[in-house]
């Protein structure tokens, strides 16, 4: 579930090879190694608690951890302490759904309709899409509905049971099969494949289908009976005590608690292994080279290469090596997850932790499983990393001027300009540093470093991308390789003067959400929460969307692979004189409205029928002073500094009391009719 806040950029599942952490003596025991390995981890990338596994032909052949269950009692993780494993929980709705072509039950190239009945799109070319397209992410989907999904100790399936009514009225972003980009909505919808197919809760599904017959008693969903007190604590930056538990309700999706072990013994699952619960051909089938159907970047070199499900069947680097690693990643907004395993061999590694990324933890899965290979003889060396010499600059021809101009991603727009052969472009993929590139020969263009080459690539769907070619150092853990487009080339969009007077007024602008429960993890980090709109009126796009008229904005881009998920329009309106923002059928209400908190001794403010959040802004004659809220049964508060950084959210800290930060935001939620009574005292 990857790209909202940076702790869960959701779904980037990236492939390192080898280290020189593990360039140790060769007569180190193995579990040394990759011990020494998990505390750099836990010592420098923001990992709590670490627990891996590896499973080779059945039998567990390795099983430990590092850091700590709970930071206050310093309880040590074991191998029962149970995670949240994201993303990774694709791979148990698509083996569900190979399960269902199994009995004959489902057919995955007829369309999505001949199961789920009800499900329809404004769109007509809805009525194209099949299940395999959900599973390759090649639907045609927006992407993904956040939308009281993420919950503490809440197990509300309102975002599932909303789904199919919210997608009645959008959009498909391009041709079903057209391409590939990473989409958490296909997944969901399978989710209720599964349960009409099968007249099975989902929940119900994976246990009497899968943990069952695996004798797995740790993997569960939100909505299983189960001890909480299992699942590692999590933590946030600004908050001093452990979160409560984190409930992923998007199970299709994301949703899945495991162990490491538990999950390493699922993978013999996922590449044929266990052939009474899944046959050899649909476990093969998973891993067919999919994204090669549509668009998709040249390189075979790659950490992204989908299959049915997995995020890569033909990881790099171990194609290096002449052997074919399947690989799925997975964050949640707190726990984060991967699995790589080998067919051939039917050797798997899983890793979860609290805290970090599934990128890290990808590293690690693949450093582990380099080492278990060559221990045992499978292969004989690991390879050094990539180097690189520095970038030289040659004469650039001048056709590739035409290159310059105007570029997009999901959420932004940016002006690309090739001068004298040099181009000077923002940060890319979250780790590559805003820098300048100079053309190096090939239609190529370099970094000063050379470990990261862009081009320019017009593809068949008649789009031109930016390229991006990268090897990145990681101090002390390794070197990722991707290949992946990361903007899409835009025409300019002139706009008339009423659309250019209404947006215009609107550049800059916070709108606040107003439909999301205040239980929802969300509220730690709220880019979902809070809307900044951005106006290129040069251009006539906001938000890298594409201005239709006054009051609408829709989707510019088609990017395959990741950059172009999640995508979304923007559609404004207004209820008596008030402006609202609508995205993905959830309100969001103007910062012109929203008024200042009452800056005397108490207030009261009370939750109308409208359910809607309460938005008040921090201003003079309220900050400095300690605010103490009596909320009430099943409500809660956050309050934010200037920059949007949490300050204190009740729900996550139990503390009713804070100073109000100047320039701040609070916001009320909870049930229908709930009162807040609020008091302010000097500091």
């Amino acid at each position: 579930m990857k790209k909202i806040i940076s702790v869960f950029i959701a779904t980037m599942f990236f492939v390192l090879p080898i280290t020189s952490v593990f360039a140790q003596d060769n007569k180190v025991a193995i579990k040394e190694r990759i011990q020494s390995m998990a505390s750099e981890m836990v010592s420098n990338y923001g990992v709590s608690g670490l627990q891996y596994a590896i499973n080779d032909n059945g039998s567990i052949a390795l099983s430990d951890s590092a850091g700590v269950y709970d930071k206050a009692t310093k309880a040590p993780i074991t191998k029962d302490t149970m995670f949240g494993i994201g993303s990774v929980s694709k791979m148990y709705v698509t083996a569900a759904t190979m399960m269902l072509v199994d009995t004959n039950e489902v057919d995955i190239d007829k369309p999505l309709t001949t199961y789920i009945k009800d499900f329809t799109m404004s769109d007509e070319r809805y009525k194209e899409i099949t299940p395999r397209m959900l599973m390759n992410h090649s639907s045609g989907l927006y992407g993904t509905h956040y939308g009281n999904s993420m919950l503490f100790d809440d197990h509300d399936t309102k975002s599932h049971d909303e789904l199919l009514v919210r997608l009645q009225s959008e959009s498909l972003k391009s041709n079903p099969g057209e391409y590939s980009v990473y989409c958490n909505d296909g997944f969901q919808l399978l989710e209720i494949l599964v349960e009409r197919v099968s007249g099975l809760s989902y929940t119900k599904f994976l246990e009497t289908h899968i943990s069952t017959p695996l004798n797995l008693n740790a993997t569960k969903t939100p909505l299983d009976n189960f001890d909480r007190q299992r699942l590692a604590k999590t933590y946030f930056p600004t908050i001093d005590k452990a979160l409560p538990v984190e409930n992923a309700n998007v199970l299709g999706a994301g949703g899945i608690y495991s162990t490491a072990e538990e999950l390493s013994l699922f993978s013999e699952v996922l590449i044929g292994k266990r052939t009474d619960i899944l046959s050899e051909k649909s476990a093969k089938s998973m891993q067919s080279h999919e994204y090669k159907n549509g668009v998709w970047v040249s390189e075979e070199t790659n950490s992204f290469n989908y299959g049915l499900g997995w995020d890569a069947v033909n990881l790099a680097p171990f194609s290096d090596y002449g052997i074919t690693v399947l690989s799925k990643g997975g964050d949640t907004i707190m726990y984060h997850a991967a699995v790589n395993a080998i067919p051939e061999y039917n050797i798997s590694v899983a890793v979860l932790s609290s805290g970090g990324s599934s990128l890290f933890n990808t590293i690690f899965a693949t450093n582990v499983l380099l080492e278990y290979l060559k221990d045992k003889g499978i292969i004989k060396d690991i390879l050094p990393v990539k180097t690189f010499e520095p970038a030289t600059k040659v004469k650039m021809p001048s056709d590739l001027l035409v290159y310059s101009g105007l570029y997009g991603s999901v959420g932004t727009t940016t002006n690309m300009e090739i001068i004298n052969g040099e181009i000077t472009l923002p940060a890319l993929e979250g780790f590559i540093p805003s820098q300048q590139y100079v053309y190096s020969g090939d239609g190529k263009f370099k970094s000063s470093d050379g470990s990261v080459t862009v081009s320019f690539d017009k593809q068949t769907n008649g789009k031109t991308y930016l390229k991006v070619n990268a090897y990145l150092n990681f101090p002390g853990i390794g070197q990722m390789v991707m290949a992946t487009y990361d903007y899409q080339k835009l025409d300019a969009n002139p706009l008339n003067q009423t659309s250019e007077k209404a947006w215009k007024n609107r550049n800059g602008k916070n709108y606040y959400a107003l439909d999301e429960k205040i239980t929802s993890i969300f509220y730690l980090a709220p880019s979902i929460l809070i809307k900044n709109i951005s106006v290129d009126l040069n251009h006539g796009y906001a938000n890298g969307t594409k201005i239709v008229d006054e009051n609408r904005a829709v989707n510019a881009v088609e990017i395959p692979i990741m950059n172009g998920r999640d995508a979304f329009d923007l559609n404004f309106y207004k209820l008596n004189q008030t402006e609202f923002l609508k995205i993905d059928g959830f309100s969001y209400i103007s910062e012109d409205v929203v008024k200042p908190l009452y800056g005397g001794k108490s207030s009261i403010s009370t939750l109308q029928s409208d359910g809607h959040a309460v938005w008040f802004k921090i201003d003079g004659k309220s900050a400095n002073k300690k605010m103490t809220v009596d909320i009430p049964k099943s409500g809660g508060f956050a309050v934010y500094d200037k920059q949007g950084v949490i300050v204190n959210f009740s729900i996550a800290s139990n503390s009713h009391s804070v100073i109000l930060p100047e320039g701040g935001m609070i916001v009320l939620g909870g049930n229908t009719g709930g009162v807040f009574k609020i008091s302010l005292s000097k500091n």
